[in-house]
Order: structure tokens, then sequence, then C-alpha cells
């Protein structure tokens, strides 16, 4: 609107020339550059058709300068000839004052960037008009006011005064007038020069502004100005600040397939990028093709992120290479790759190599700075090399490097790994007194004191943590709640939860999983309940893990029916995601309650809500369609099993093979060993009982032992129920030999006899007539700890009673009385009616 007011005054016979004379608006049609110049034959000064000779023979001693339009019109008779141009504001200058304002000011710039001559000089106007006018031109403004003078005075349109323009807000760090003048550049199809705009778009990035830095580089690039190595450095930096190396190496891509040279700076970014992806193979690909052209000399940044991603990916190999080039290449290694290597190391469990790189930099360089402490501090404290770490602590206490949190964290984690308690609490109790320990430390000597049990000794740290100002935190109390629940004192349990919300601190999922499983492991399920009560009307938000501790509760107390309806409401109201664990409680549970059917069903309800079943709901299944007898729908699941592709594992074999056995249907389980066997499964110690005691009911004692080689053969250990089957079968077929030596192995592997196992021998060497044997046996019951059942009392209370022993055989039925074990109507049947030759003792049921 100014610049038309300006327009009004000039006269009309200047005015229809300036129309006349005016030329479209246009930009250049070629990237121009900076340094192009005309020849020095194209640079003619003319003043009308004058050529220009001195100053006082164009000029008169006073200039009559009325108006701006006279002004106006003395620098269009001379738009040819800029020096000229220049000439006549020098000398007019002190008369009229500063032209830098209005049409005058945009008319002499227009004049002026049409010479290489003068065009500097436009640029040192365009510089001080931003710089010291005040307030500072908006950006628009100053923009419309070049276009509407170029179309007022008939000026082609020269990017120069753009770029100037852009230039003299750039470098007063006017950054976002930068970019408005940009984007009416870009608008207009006004080429940019790529210096100005490289300081514009790294402006951009310095302050973070990444995403309008590379939305402007897509527009200038969109009108053919794809920049240089300078602007594709821009963007990699940026991309790569954004942790973005895809994009930084898409850059450098676009920058190779234009025809670019990278320098050593943009092998560098493209090297670190390749490095973030883990694209060892390209980076060492470029490192190779810096050195092979020799002009870009891989610096020692660009030599440690390879070393650094080699580590990170695990080939120390190939770490200990780079950095052995980057030293024969007289680059010295730095404390970031001497540091990553030794982390390397440290993960491959090499603490030799990485101590000896340690002392290396301790007698070459360079110095160890707090990073390279603290891993070897952290490593050796895992590795039991406490020694050690304290070593390093003490070093770096006497460099005066500030010790920290982690150093004392990771030396007291490793004590207590170690086993050296009394290391773990002096230096907890140094650190304590020092004001360096924190509540991190603090939980973790809570939670080793709780683990061991000393209670007492962590419920006083919570105290003494409260008087120094180091508040306990719900970890804090979580683990001496945990602790409680160990030792089955829920009583104290609620109590440390009670003065953790006396303290404001709120409940976690963790906290309720604890006290839940706590109350249902003990029995308590009237304060569990309570428990998930406060829980559910409390804000806290419920998530599988407690979910699963409730249902698991419910299953264990039998409550499975409820623990079904908790699992439904969750379900419905969609507060967790139903897993398959769930389900598997459930089933377990009403197969333990003796509800088959049910289990069935909440199988397909399961299977009804996507719950895919896995091994162990199977497992589950199987057996307890076994021990129902239901044996035709238990090979039903595991054919269902193979068709959704659900491998058996050794406990479903093992369920299967029992519920064979238990039908003597030896055929049967035989066929399921030899298929666990050619799965690649090895027979496990439940599997091989199963197999014996089901040879063993069918009386056939030579396939049962041959099992009992078998299982020592494979290496796997026979417990106390294969040595009580084994002996007992052979007792029943008379083979005393044997069961005495197996008896006798069994003692010499450390395996103690129980009641089960002196019934079955008791009784077979009763029904043998081994009197003697059976009393010795008995003695050797009472000295192991073992107490008689009534069956082993009437067997040797029947014993006296046939040799004659009756004062004996009533002191044992006086013994069994002191002992609160009742005598049944077979006691009284030896002792009172002496029907000692009717009593034969019956084998153990459990077996």
């Amino acid at each position: 609107m100014r610049s038309l007011l300006v327009f009004r005054k000039i006269s009309s016979r200047l005015r229809l020339r300036c129309l006349r004379n005016s030329k479209p608006f246009c930009s250049l049609s070629q990237f121009p550059k900076e340094s192009e110049n005309p020849s020095q034959e194209e640079q003619r000064l003319v003043y009308g058709s004058t050529l220009v000779t001195s100053e006082a023979s164009l000029f008169p001693a006073k200039p009559d300068l009325k108006d701006d339009a006279s002004v106006i019109g003395v620098l269009l008779n001379r738009r040819n000839n800029p020096e000229s141009a220049l000439q006549f504001y020098n000398w007019a200058r002190p008369w009229r004052g500063s032209f830098e304002e209005g049409d005058l000011f945009w008319l002499l710039i227009h004049i002026l960037v049409s010479s290489p001559d003068t065009c500097g000089r436009a640029s040192d106007f365009l510089i001080r008009y931003v710089s010291t006018s005040n307030p500072t031109p908006m950006p628009s403004v100053s923009f419309s006011s070049l276009v509407d003078s170029a179309k007022l005075f008939g000026f082609e349109v020269n990017s120069r005064a753009f770029n100037y323009l852009l230039n003299a807000y750039s470098k007063k760090r006017q950054t976002d007038d930068a970019v408005d003048i940009l984007s009416q550049m870009l608008e207009l199809g006004v080429i940019p020069f790529v210096p100005y705009v490289n300081r514009t778009l790294s402006a951009l990035v310095q302050r973070n502004s990444i995403a309008e830095a590379k939305e402007l580089y897509s527009r200038m690039a969109a009108i053919g100005v794809d920049g240089d190595n300078c602007t594709t450095q821009l963007l990699m930096r940026a991309s790569l600040r954004e942790e973005k190396p895809e994009e930084a190496l898409e850059a450098f891509s676009r920058a190779i397939e234009r025809g670019a040279e990278p320098d050593d700076l943009l092998y560098s970014l493209a090297v670190q990028a390749c490095c973030k992806t883990l694209n060892l193979a390209r980076a060492k690909s470029l490192l190779r093709e810096m050195k092979e052209k020799k002009l870009c000399v891989p610096s020692q940044q660009t030599y440690t992120s390879v070393i650094v991603a080699s580590v990170k990916q695990g080939n120390m190999k190939e770490a200990v290479r780079i950095k052995d080039e980057m030293v024969s290449d007289g680059i010295p290694m730095n404390v970031v790759a001497a540091t990553s290597l030794i982390t390397g190391y440290c993960k491959i469990n090499d603490l030799g190599s990485a101590l000896e790189l340690f002392h290396q930099m301790e007698k070459e360089g360079p110095s160890p700075n707090i990073v390279t402490f603290s891993v070897l501090i952290e490593w050796c404290s895992k590795n039991g090399e406490i020694d050690k770490a304290f070593e390093f602590y003490k070093k770096m206490e006497g460099l005066g490097l500030t010790l920290s949190v982690f150093h004392v964290h990771a030396i007291i984690k490793g004590c207590l790994k170690g086993q050296k308690e009394e290391e773990a609490l002096k230096l907890f109790d140094e650190s304590f007194e020092t004001g360096l320990a924190n509540v991190f430390i603090c939980n973790s000597i809570l939670s080793w004191l709780c683990k061991q049990g000393k209670i007492d000794k962590a419920t006083e740290l919570l105290r003494k943590m409260e008087t120094r100002g180091l508040e306990p935190d719900v970890v804090s109390y979580n683990n001496v709640m945990l602790a409680h629940c160990r030792k089955k004192d829920m009583d104290l349990a609620r109590t440390v939860f009670s003065n953790m919300l006396e303290k404001g601190l709120k409940p976690n999922n963790y906290t309720y999983s604890i006290l839940i499983d706590g109350c249902f492991k003990n029995h308590d399920k009237e304060n569990a309940l309570e428990v998930i009560n406060q829980m559910t009307s409390s804000s806290n938000e419920v998530n599988g893990v407690v979910c699963q501790t409730i249902i698991n509760g419910l299953c264990k107390v039998g409550q499975t029916s409820k623990a079904r309806e908790v699992l439904a409401n969750m379900i419905k109201e969609k507060r967790f995601c139903v897993s398959c664990m769930s389900y598997n409680s459930i089933i377990d549970g009403l197969i333990k309650e003796g509800e088959m059917d049910s289990a069935v069903a909440a199988y397909k309800e399961m299977c009804g809500n996507g719950v895919s079943p896995d091994v162990v709901t199977y497992t589950i299944l199987m057996n307890g369609l076994c021990k129902n007898n239901r044996m035709d729908q238990a090979l039903e699941m595991r054919d269902e099993m193979k068709n959704k592709g659900v491998k058996l594992d050794i406990t479903a074999y093992g369920a299967l093979i029992d519920g064979f056995c238990k039908k003597s249907n030896m055929e049967g389980a035989s066929a399921l060993f030899s298929e666990l066997i050619e799965e690649g499964l090895r027979p496990s110690q439940p599997v091989y009982n199963s197999l014996i005691s089901g040879y063993r009911n069918l009386g056939n004692m030579a396939a049962a032992l041959d099992l009992y080689k078998k299982m020592l053969k494979d290496g796997v250990r026979c417990d106390l129920g294969t040595y009580t089957t084994l002996i007992d079968g052979l007792l029943k077929e008379g083979d005393l030999i044997l069961a005495s030596d197996l008896y006798t192995e069994m003692q010499a592997v450390g395996i103690v006899p129980d009641e089960i196992m002196y019934t079955v021998i008791v009784n077979g060497l009763s029904k043998k007539g081994q009197f003697v044997k059976v009393v010795k046996m008995f003695e050797e019951m009472k000295k192991n700890n073992v107490t008689p059942n009534v069956l082993i009392y009437n067997t040797v209370i029947a014993g006296h009673y046939r040799e004659g022993n009756l004062d004996e055989a009533f002191k044992l039925h006086d013994e069994m009385l002191d002992k609160g074990i009742l005598p049944d109507g077979a006691t009284f049947d030896i002792l009172v009616s002496g029907k000692v030759g009717k009593f034969q003792p019956t084998r153990a049921a459990s077996l």
C-alpha cells in the first residue's frame, strides 16, 4: 500500500515511462552462483547515451531534489549504470539524508544488484537496513516492498536482491524472519543461494526445530535446489540428533546420486549412521572408501563409532581389529573407544583382557574416566571379584573422581551375591553415614535381610531410613511384608501394610499380590478376600499378576467356583487380558475338587473366549481324566494336542503313561514310552516310577528291574518311591537277598526310609517268618525317628505273642498308647483273644 502511495507522487510522464518499460516478474531459470560475474566487456557504464567520465561533470554543485519523484527520476536515468547511481546516492546523501525507506531504497537495491561491481554494496545496505531499523522490519513487509518495487519500476527480478535480504535477516540471527523470507522466495520460485539457506537451516537445527528445517529443505529441493555437502551434513546431523540414522543415510545416498563428492565429514556422519543401525558391513565399506580416496582421512570419531558398534554387536574380534587399524594409521585411541572395548571384554566374561587394557590405559593413555571405572566396578562385582572392585573404588577416590550411588550399589550387590555379607554391610554403613546411600541401596539391603529371615534388622533399617530423611518407598515396605508372609506372620505383614498407608504411600499391584498370596498360603481366606475388596474399591488399576494371584489362591483353598466368578467379572470389565495360566489354575482346582465335568466345561469356555490351551492345560486335563478312569477322553485330548500343533512334553507323556499303568495296560504304556524317546525326550524319574509300579502290580519284576537298570544307565536318579516299589515287589516274590541289596544301596546313596518303606519291609519279612529281622527293622525305625504305624505295631506284637513274649507284647501296646497311636481291632484280637494265627499283615494301601 505504501509503494502505491509513493507511485502516485511520480509525475504522469515519468510514471508512463516506468509502465512502458515495465517487464514481467520472473525468476532465474538456473541456480545462480554467487561467484558468477559478467565479463569486463559487458560492464559498460552509460549515463543516458554519454559515457560516465567524472562525478563533477555529472552533478551540479547544489542538487535540486524537491521530492521523491525527482530522485527516482535521476536514479531511473542511471538504472543501466549502477556505478553512476551509487555515485549519485553518495553525492546526494548529505543533502537528502538516508534513502533507506520507501521506494527510493528498494529502487537503489534493484539497480545495485544488477552489477557485480555494486551488488556487494546492495548487500551492505540491506544488512544495515535490517540491523539498524528499530523495530526490526517485518520480513513480509520487506519482501513485499522488494517485489512491489520490481514490478513498479520494471526490473526483471534478480534473485540476488532476495538472497541478500535473506542474508541480512539470518546474519542478525532473526531465524524466524529468515525462514519467512526463504518461504516467500520458494513460493515465488526464486532460487535461494545455498550458503544463506545453510545458515538458516543450521539455526533451525541448533534450536531443535528439526521438523521445520526438513520441511523447508523439502520445499527447496522441490524447485531443484539440492544444496551442497554442508546442506547434507546439516540434514544428517539433524536426523542423528533425532535418533533417525536411516534418514541420515538416505540424505547421504541422495547426495551421492546427484554426483556430490563426499568430504571426510560427510563420510564420518555416514559411518556413524551405519553404526547406529548396526550395519557394520556398510560402515566398514565406507571406511575403506575413505582410505582409498586418500583425500578423506578417517577421524578418531569415525573409527570410534565403528569400534563401539562392533562391541554392541558382540563382535569383539572386529572391534579389536578396527582399533589396531586406527592406531596403525597414527590415530591414538580415545577414552570412549577404550571404555567400549573394556565393556565388550566384560560382556564376554574376559575380565583378564579388560583389566589388561585398563592397565595399558594407565601407562600409555588415554586416562580412564568415570565411565571406565564404573564398567570395571560393575563387572568385577558381578563376577565375584570384589577385591578388584574395591581396588577401583579406591583408585577413583585417589584420582579425585566423584563416587556415585551406582558404584556403591554395584559393589554391595556383588558382595551379597558372593556371600560376603560383612563387606557389604560395612560399605553400606559407610555410605549411609556419609549420606551417599539412597533408597535404592537401602532397598537392596532390605531385600537381602528379608531373604535371610533377618526381619528385625530389616525393620530397624526402615526406622533408620526415616530418621535420616530417606523415606522408605513402596518397594521398601513390600520387601518387609513379603518376609513376614514367608514367616507366616500375617498379622505383622498387615501391620506393615497399615504403616505404609499411614505414610501416604499408595500400594502397587505387587503390594496387593504379596498380601493376597500370603493370606491364601496361610489358609486365611477371610483376610485374603478383605484385601481383594480393599484393592478393588481403591483407584488402583488391577493387572494380570494380581488377578492371577487371586485366582490361584482361591483355587488352592477349594474356592474354584469363586475363582471362576472372579475371572468372569475381570473378562466382563476388561480389567486385564485373560491368560491361559488363569484357566489352567481353574481347571486344576476343579479336578482336585472332583469336578471333572466342570473342568472339561472350563476348558471349552477357555477355547470359546479365544484363549489357546498350552501343553500345561492339556497335561492337567489328561492327568485328571486318567485318574478318573476316562482314558479314552485322555487320548482324545492327546490327539487334539497334536492336531493343534502343541507338542507333548515329558510331563504330558508321564500323565498318560501313569494312567495306562494304573489300568495295568502296560502295552499302551510301553508304546507311549517308546514314542517319547523317538520324540527326543528324556524319560524322567516319575515316568520310570509309573512303569516300574505298573510291572510290579502285574508281578513282572523282571521288566521292573530292567527299567531300574535303564534308569541308572541313563543317569536318572532313583528316589525313595523307586526303591519302595522294587523292594515291595521282590519281597512279595520272596527274593529277600536282592531286596536287602537294594535297601543297602538306597541307604548308601543317602536316601532315608520312611514309614511306607518300613511298612513294606516289615510286611514282607513277617510273611516270610523273619521275625528277628522284623524286630531289628522295628528298632531301626525308632533310631531314625520314624514312628511305627498300627500295622507295624500289630505285626511286631503278633510276633512276640507267637514267641511267647507276652510281657513284651503288652509293653508295646502301652507304648502305642503313650505315642497317641490308637490300637485297632486286630490289636485286641491278638492280645485279648489270642488270634495270632489268623493275623496276616496286609500291604500298605498307599502302594
